[in-house]
């Protein structure tokens, strides 16, 4: 059974609110998980089997409005302490982070398609009639990609169990995400996905075109992976060179006169097959060092 003194709090409670779910994550004080209650469904999901006690007088006791305070210990009063020195500093409480692992491929953009789908919603229809081309639309369509290039990547899983994938992780404080994280022997890559349906594009160098029009794509991939590689490195305590890939989904031709410095132009179908060839860089222990840093939502909130 698990006890706590008036001092000791038994557990750290943190509402997540995103993507349309709504969940209670629970901690330990040292910062073990306890497991998760998803309050739209009232359904408990512990870590492990021994820990769903704890999580439910946890979610108890947070609905009933003591929001992560200690458990009462269960024996009488205790007698008054011997004098001694005075006790030092509390250590800080663990910062509560949200397991990025449990977030489904474009989350994030139809999220987007479905705030402006709920803004507008007549428009949205006659858009969709008309074919005219809205920022619904163009969330929709992204969130569509994101899906379609996390097939590629379980394929990828299934062939190599090595190889670890995040989705729509948010960056930062002003809205950012990244597509997908890839982390494996191959290297750690971050993926910018571009839903182009129909259309023709050409890379040369730090040039890429949509049909024609040139676009920053090459650009905010490095700024990305960078981003990324920096946050990485200071979670995890190393090193952690990432580089960045555009992957075009759905597009009618994709010719690569030559790739970019530090980011690669892969399309959608032929992703699988250039991150098995990449060869090893990182031993299974890196892999998993990297990606336990990764799927912690305070990784990328620095």
């Amino acid at each position: 059974m698990d006890v706590a003194s008036a001092d000791d709090p038994a557990w750290v409670v943190r509402r997540w609110r995103r993507y349309g779910y709504d969940r209670l994550y629970v901690e330990r004080p040292d910062g073990a998980k306890v497991g998760y209650w998803d309050l739209a469904a009232d359904t408990a999901h512990p870590s492990a089997p021994g820990d769903e006690p704890l999580l439910l007088r946890a979610v108890t006791a947070w609905k009933d409005g003591d929001r992560g305070a200690a458990v009462p210990p269960e024996a009488g009063p205790a007698p008054d302490p011997a004098p001694g020195p005075a006790p030092g500093p509390a250590p800080a409480a663990p910062v509560p982070w949200i397991d990025l692992a449990t977030t489904p491929p474009g989350a994030a953009a139809r999220e987007q398609a479905e705030a402006a789908r709920a803004a507008a919603p007549i428009k949205t229809v006659l858009a969709r009639v008309l074919g005219v081309h809205t920022d619904e639309r163009a969330w929709r369509l992204g969130a569509v990609g994101e899906e379609q290039v996390a097939a590629q990547l379980a394929k990828v899983a299934r062939n190599d169990a090595r190889w670890r994938f995040l989705h729509a992780i948010p960056v930062g404080t002003r809205g950012s995400d990244i597509d997908h994280l890839v982390i494996g022997p191959g290297g750690v890559f971050t993926v910018n996905t571009k839903h182009h349906p129909g259309a023709s594009i050409w890379v040369g160098g730090e040039t890429l075109l949509v049909n024609g029009t040139r676009q920053p794509y090459v650009r905010n991939a490095r700024h990305e992976a960078e981003r990324a590689g920096r946050l990485l490195s200071a979670a995890c305590g190393f090193p952690v060179h990432v580089s960045g890939l555009v992957v075009p989904v759905n597009t009618d031709e994709v010719v690569v006169k030559s790739q970019p410095a530090g980011v690669a132009v892969v399309p959608r179908r032929r992703l699988a097959g250039w991150l098995t060839r990449h060869g090893e860089i990182h031993p299974p222990a890196t892999v998993e060092s990297i990606f336990a840093m990764a799927r912690r939502s305070t990784t990328w909130q620095a």
